[in-house]
């Protein structure tokens, strides 16, 4: 019998594994795949083409986790790029963020250039105070003394802030992505170069409510000691697990491949193992599961061990980030008609959303049609920084593409036809800013929201297993009541990305609920 058993062998389980089995628990990880990884995985998508099949780029990693976890011992070698964002407008001009920002800014407005030395401090002096809370256990939202001490350290980190940085804190947890930039920038390829991170895994226009905090959760992140960064992990993002399961296997470990669970078990109202979908049991003190809450509540734990409450709560959870991923093989490199000749703007994120307009109304055709007619789309070639994906003088390319509704008006399928007429819209936005692309293409993969949820068991395709919404972060993550990764069922954790800090590739998830985990047993109560 196991001490812990964790469900998923994505990075968040991996990280939790690892940190319970240093705890000193015997551990064992299931994964439903014959890979490791969850979404976090490079696959051969096309003979002699690799790519990160969901996951896609590498900042919010935590390093105390690859510190912690010798991940660079393990293989992992991670790559700033060479610039940060590379945005071409309809007009034929570009903005190329990174080295030279302030001088980019500049050609669009002298304006914008002053007020971005004083945007820029002011969200890394609230990104600060926030990776501090990101990294503490949040309280559980039962509302009971016990939730003292975690809102006591959260309002220190706040009050931490100068007062202009607080209000502007109020804005993005309250406010929209667009409300906040155009109090700072007036020139439209300046907001949408800050403004698409408001809508990453989010179904939602820039101007929705609540977008702004969904902008200030991806500047946490760092690169090789470099805040704010992004980066690449040399092999893809499949790299990041396969140094984290060898870490895990150092440290004893057991993972399983191929292992679907079907459901909790349960007896006397505590968690007691897991049964697989080809009748195998599990039996474990701990259950801890990586899958999102959705999935957990809804498909794997019966109801009559859940409270009212609970279920409740689940069935208004939302999720369902609208997003569509494809990974493309390509003869060559593409030229973009703003700046056509190979450059470092290649090997950076190039933004194909000129406009906070371009984003509302991909958000307004998805959820009056089912799919953007001209969705943004996000376009990374790692091989540029990595030849290790494509063969010689070929290129893969990672599109990442909202928005696209997790289920189509009309009862239609997310079937092949859908999935072709999306990768089409797709394509087309990329060939509208650079023309030939199409020719190029040799061969590619395209996944639905449905494929993401059939493939790697995100409900409704949702990248992030939950939305990230004010009414569901920190505390009330996934809901009121299971904000510190324990649930009503005893025995029975969380540690994914329906757990507070929430999404991304951070595994600061798992190392919270690890940590929760190890200091409930030091005090009994596990």
């Amino acid at each position: 019998m196991d001490d812990a058993l964790v469900i998923g062998a994505g990075h968040n389980g991996l990280v939790c594994a690892w940190a319970l089995a240093r705890g000193g628990l015997r551990v064992r990880v299931l994964e439903r795949r014959a890979v490791v990884g969850g979404a976090c995985v490079t696959e051969e998508f096309h003979p002699g083409f690799r790519n990160s099949t969901a996951s896609y780029t590498v900042s919010l990693l935590a390093p105390e986790i690859i510190r912690e976890m010798g991940l660079a011992r393990h293989g992992l070698r991670l790559l700033l790029r060479p610039e940060a964002n590379f945005l071409p407008t309809e007009d034929g001009r570009f903005l190329l963020a990174g080295t030279r920002t302030a001088a980019e800014v500049a050609k669009f407005s002298a304006r914008d250039a002053a007020a971005l030395p004083r945007y820029m401090a002011s969200l890394e002096r609230i990104a600060t105070a926030l990776r501090g809370l990101a990294r503490r256990l949040p309280p559980a939202g039962r509302g009971d003394v016990a939730d003292l001490p975690g809102l006591l350290l959260a309002a220190r980190e706040v009050r931490a802030l100068p007062l202009a940085d607080r209000q502007a804190l109020l804005r993005l947890l309250a406010g929209s992505a667009t409300e906040f930039l155009e109090g700072w920038f007036e020139s439209e390829p300046v907001r949408a170069l800050f403004g698409f991170d408001s809508v990453v895994g989010t179904w939602a226009s820039p101007s929705t409510p609540g977008t702004g905090y969904v902008l200030l959760h991806h500047v946490f992140g760092e690169v090789n000691g470099v805040r704010g960064a992004w980066g690449h992990a040399v092999g893809g993002m499949g790299a990041i697990t396969r140094a984290m399961e060898a870490a895990c296997t150092a440290a004893g470990v057991t993972i399983v491949r191929e292992a679907p669970v079907a459901r909790v078990l349960v007896a006397g109202g505590r968690a007691r193992g897991v049964e697989t979908e080809d009748g195998r049991l599990f039996p474990a003190s701990l259950v801890v599961a990586n899958v999102g809450p959705k999935l957990l509540f809804s498909r794997m734990v019966a109801p009559e061990h859940q409270p009212d409450w609970l279920q409740e709560g689940m069935r208004s959870f939302r999720t369902g980030s609208a997003s569509f991923r494809m990974n493309v093989a390509l003869s060559g490199l593409p030229r973009f008609a703003a700046l056509p000749e190979p450059g470092p703007h290649l090997a950076s994120g190039i933004i194909l959303g000129p406009s906070l307009g371009w984003m509302d109304r991909a958000w307004r055709q998805s959820v009056e049609t089912g799919m953007a007619r001209r969705p943004i789309v996000d376009m990374l070639i790692p091989s540029m920084l990595d030849d290790s994906l494509a063969p010689p003088g070929c290129h893969v390319a990672s599109l990442f593409a909202q928005h696209f509704a997790p289920r189509l008006p009309g009862g239609r399928p997310w079937d092949d036809a859908a999935r072709a007429e999306a990768a089409d819209r797709v394509l087309d936005v990329v060939e509208r800013f650079a023309p030939g692309f199409r020719r190029l293409v040799v061969g590619q993969l395209a996944l639905s929201p449905a494929d993401l949820e059939e493939r790697f068991g995100l409900v409704d395709g949702d990248i992030f297993h939950g939305a990230m919404r004010l009414d569901q972060l920190w505390a009330a993550r996934p809901l009121l009541g299971l904000g510190s990764y324990r649930t009503p069922i005893a025995g029975l954790w969380l540690c994914g990305a329906g757990a507070h800090p929430g999404g991304g590739v951070t595994g600061l998830p798992g190392r919270n609920a690890a940590r929760a985990i190890l200091a409930a047993r030091r005090l009994g109560r596990a």
